[in-house]
């Protein structure tokens, strides 16, 4: 089945629904570009048009595209590669290319390796136009965000969506009801690729059903949502159900409410927000004792309903939360544990910090189980700190360095039982030149030794040993699960 989304994406920025504010600016910035030569950030909530703008924008302006998403380059060598194209690229008939950076909020934190300071050189120095898309603007880097414009793109309303999925009914010759199509509107608040998505899954023998069918899309809502929603619109049922959709753990939604409360809420209405957000901050002390991770919901129904009860009136209007909070040094290592995870698991890292962080912990809680521990600390490649986070052990102790230097050895052997010969080449390469002798590869077994095999595991390897993995497997099978059966 063909995607309306891509069917019926704007190819002129004419084209592009509810931002005109936004659209407007955009177009001055590229007709503008050979005077200012400034990159641009276009930041919003997802779906509200952005990329589509940028395409539509190359479109008008008769300028070929370049594109890169974040996700898939985050080292500085990647990004200093897409700014060579960039840079060369320039005999496609065109004086001008338009460099479209997708995602452009992923280039953070530990994931990056470099790659934010690498892509806000580029935009420094840039010959050619470009465009970030970005859905969190205070998720990239401080350097980054200075070094270019911005172009907020606002949530659109209903009003402005039904419009466009009336339009689509017609050209699809598909017959509707003008209310669903204003529940279709209404559900994806805001979101125009959403509602698109969720008007296909709806279509059925021509017709648009007043029923939601089994393959429509749940929405997950931004920070930003939840804050106008706890603190200024919804009711406490309708926040907490707003909570449910975030893409955050409950030690995020009670730093990002205390930071913000203050900007919205005043005297006894504020004093009471900081009872339920104490409330919220024991259940996540208990969480953290006990590793019972079913006391979060507790902490949510303060954060999230407890808050949003206290408030004597709704707010309008737009209020300027400003950034991140700030994250203690045990948020970031908690944030480099998720990120690890999410890497080598292929979820995202919010994902990984809500659904896999919790397991680990409660399967090595203080490193009982020591085995799992050490894979555990050998797959995601983590140092004491990390180890010390998940398991709640001190990372000073005898148990939690042992761990990592075991699983620093495992990982050492593996990379040496995975290199094809190539680490036991080279040293018998080594011996050939020191003795003068041919090699005739008898030796090339016991080199391991030296790459973190110990007590005897390398002078065995050639014996039959090797045979340590089926061990491991089979232990595995006897109760001491490996990670992959829960990834």
């Amino acid at each position: 089945m063909v995607d309306w989304t891509e069917t019926y994406r704007p190819t002129t920025l004419s084209e592009v629904r509810g931002n005109d504010k936004a659209r407007d600016a955009l177009k001055e910035w590229a007709e503008t570009w050979d005077e200012h030569g400034e990159a641009v950030v276009l930041h919003g909530s997802p779906g509200v048009g952005k990329t589509s703008a940028a395409h539509a924008l190359a479109n008008d302006m008769g300028w070929p595209v370049l594109e890169m998403n974040a996700s898939d380059a985050r080292t500085a060598d990647e990004i200093e590669r897409f700014a060579g194209r960039a840079a060369s690229n320039t005999t496609l008939g065109s004086e001008r290319q338009l460099v479209i950076l997708d995602e452009a909020d992923n280039l953070h934190h530990h994931k990056d390796r470099g790659g934010a300071a690498a892509m806000t050189r580029l935009v420094k120095e840039a010959t050619q136009p470009i465009v970030l898309i970005a859905n969190d603007y205070y998720e990239m880097s401080s350097g980054l965000r200075s070094a270019c414009r911005d172009i907020e793109f606002r949530d659109i309303s209903s009003r402005s969506i039904v419009p466009v999925l009336r339009d689509i009914c017609r050209r699809e010759d598909v017959t509707f009801e003008e209310s669903v199509l204003e529940t279709i509107a209404d559900r994806n608040r805001g979101d125009l690729r959403g509602a698109i998505k969720d008007l296909q899954s709806r279509v059925k023998d021509g017709a648009v059903l007043a029923e939601a069918t089994e393959g429509e899309r749940d929405r997950t809502e931004d920070i930003f949502t939840f804050l106008d929603a706890v603190l200024k619109e919804e009711s406490a049922e309708e926040a907490l159900q707003t909570a449910y959709n975030v893409d955050e753990t409950p030690d995020d939604l009670l730093l990002w409410i205390e930071d913000k409360v203050p900007k919205v809420y005043e005297g006894a209405e504020l004093a009471d927000a900081y009872e339920h957000l104490a409330d919220a901050d024991v259940w996540l002390g208990r969480v953290r004792a006990t590793q019972n991770y079913t006391y979060w919901r507790y902490a949510t129904d303060n954060v999230a309903a407890g808050v949003a009860s206290v408030r004597r009136s709704e707010r309008g209007g737009w209020t300027r939360y400003g950034g991140a909070p700030y994250r203690s040094s045990r948020d970031s290592t908690r944030d480099y544990v998720a990120e690890r995870i999410a890497k080598t698991a292929g979820v995202s890292t919010g994902t990984a910090r809500r659904e896999i962080v919790p397991y680990l912990a409660a399967m090595t809680h203080h490193c009982k189980n020591r085995e799992l521990t050490v894979r555990m600390t050998a797959r995601y490649e983590l140092e004491a700190e990390h180890v010390a986070f998940v398991t709640g052990s001190g990372k000073t102790t005898n148990k939690v360095q042992g761990i990592v230097e075991e699983a620093e050895e495992r990982r050492e052997v593996e990379a040496v039982e995975h290199s094809g010969g190539a680490f036991a080449a080279v040293e018998g390469s080594a011996a050939e030149a020191e003795s003068g002798e041919d090699d005739d590869g008898d030796d090339a077994g016991g080199t391991l030794a030296d790459f973190g095999a110990t007590d005897g595991t390398a002078a065995e390897t050639d014996e039959g040993t090797a045979n340590d993995g089926d061990d491991e497997a089979a232990e595995s099978d006897d109760g001491q699960a490996g990670l992959s059966d829960f990834m």
